[in-house]
């Protein structure tokens, strides 16, 4: 019987006290690495998503809400701005702005938002078209891949809104008026992919024949001209606007402040406040990481008391080893293997809790956020917690490995 095959056995001697390691180990490696699994795929959907944006300008009120509605389509709007009041930063040739995005919201389609915006935001996420081509006219939607593959829209597929940015039980009466997809774009891996693109003009029109429901106006009459560029709807509201810089300098840096107060706008910075949630996340992130720690460190005191104790119970069979012909060294690295033997095994079951953890919380997270998280993503840090595991199942080995190894075999065995 070779040395992997006596450790087993030895291990497999007492199941409770081997099911109570691997339980206390699994737990602390799982927990650490369903922490970097989720902390690593929320900071690549986050970052992936700042697009370059420099700033974003929307009605008072929360500056993250404002961020997190307009860049990531996670949160409620803090209300609407006037174009009249967006203008400045809007007009063609302003001397700090690249591009002024508009948004429009307030729908949705089976719990996917519709947006009204220009062709600039394609730009934003080098977004493509797969099928079809941008939408133009009124009522003219280019979906994102996501959108089509789970909703199973095609080219010409017609369907109508719903208030609101998710549809609830008992709330999904549909708006009247037709959306028409007339191109579906290529996957990006970016927010662009769960959402609908329409210009804003078809926003306004939905909620203007909301508003004169059982007038003869029809949906289709009740629009802007989609040939007049936005700036000229001077009393339309937009939702908010994604500011790209020229350049960076002391007049840009200034512009956010600026706004914030004279004007009665708002402008928050996309990097500022996803910095500020990350700290805020930290706080529990660390706290848990602590957690799994310490779970980890006492699972390796119960390695060490596990194999320290049995160590009384098998001294006449590790004499009998050294009577058979078995070195110091070979009854050393016994132990050795046994402690290094429940540390994998329990790291393993760890990793394979966490990352089957990670698959049903990718469910529930798409289902409220249509974000796509996975749950067998593996990362170079788990490499790092399975040689970190190892380390401890080592050296919770060690003493016991040294106290076999200098084993007295004829007082050991005179005892019986």
């Amino acid at each position: 019987m070779n040395l992997f095959q006596l450790s087993w056995k030895n291990l497999t001697n007492k199941p409770l006290s081997l099911a109570l390691n691997l339980i206390l180990f699994a737990l602390g490696t799982g927990l650490i690495s369903l922490l970097l699994l989720l902390s690593s795929q929320l900071q690549e959907k986050f970052d992936k998503n700042l697009a370059g944006i420099d700033l974003v300008i929307g009605a008072k009120g929360s500056p993250l809400q404002l961020i997190l509605c307009s860049m990531y389509h996670v949160d409620s709007p803090t209300g609407n701005i006037s174009i009249k009041e967006a203008k400045p930063f809007m007009r063609s040739g302003h001397p700090l702005i690249k591009a002024a995005i508009p948004l429009s919201m307030g729908d949705n389609y089976k719990n996917y938002r519709i947006v009204g915006t220009t062709h600039d935001i394609l730009g934003l996420y080098n977004a493509e078209i797969q099928e079809g081509k941008k939408w133009e006219k009124t009522w003219e939607t280019t979906i994102g891949a996501t959108v089509a593959a789970d909703l199973g829209l095609k080219i010409g597929d017609r369907f109508q809104s719903s208030h609101g940015f998710a549809t609830e039980a008992g709330m999904d009466m549909a708006h009247d008026g037709d959306f028409i997809v007339v191109g579906i774009l290529k996957p990006s891996g970016s927010v662009v992919d769960q959402l609908i693109l329409t210009n804003t003009q078809t926003i306004w029109a939905v909620h203007e024949h909301a508003a004169e429901e059982g007038s003869d106006t029809t949906a289709h009459e009740a629009h802007a001209d989609d040939s007049r560029p936005l700036i000229e709807f001077e009393d339309r509201d937009i939702t908010s606007l994604l500011i790209q810089f020229k350049s960076r300098n002391f007049q840009t840096l200034n512009m956010g402040r600026s706004i914030n107060e004279n004007t009665d706008l708002q402008a928050a910075s996309p990097a500022f406040e996803i910095n500020r949630l990350y700290a805020n996340m930290g706080v529990g992130v660390d706290a848990l990481q602590a957690l799994a720690f310490a779970i980890i460190l006492v699972s390796g005191l119960s390695i060490f008391i596990s194999l320290f104790s049995s160590l009384k119970e098998r001294r006449y069979e590790l004499a009998l080893m050294r009577v058979m012909g078995a070195s110091r060294s070979r009854l050393f690295f016994l132990i050795i293997l046994e402690g290094l033997l429940l540390a994998v095994l329990g790291c393993i079951i760890g990793l394979l809790l966490s990352h089957g953890g990670m698959a049903i919380l990718s469910g529930l997270m798409k289902d409220a956020y249509r974000y796509a998280f996975s749950g067998w993503v593996f990362l170079k840090e788990e490499w790092i917690l399975l040689a970190g595991a190892l380390l401890i199942g080592m050296l919770a080995a060690v003493i016991p490995a040294v106290m076999a190894g200098r084993t007295d075999i004829s007082e050991t065995l005179a005892e019986g």
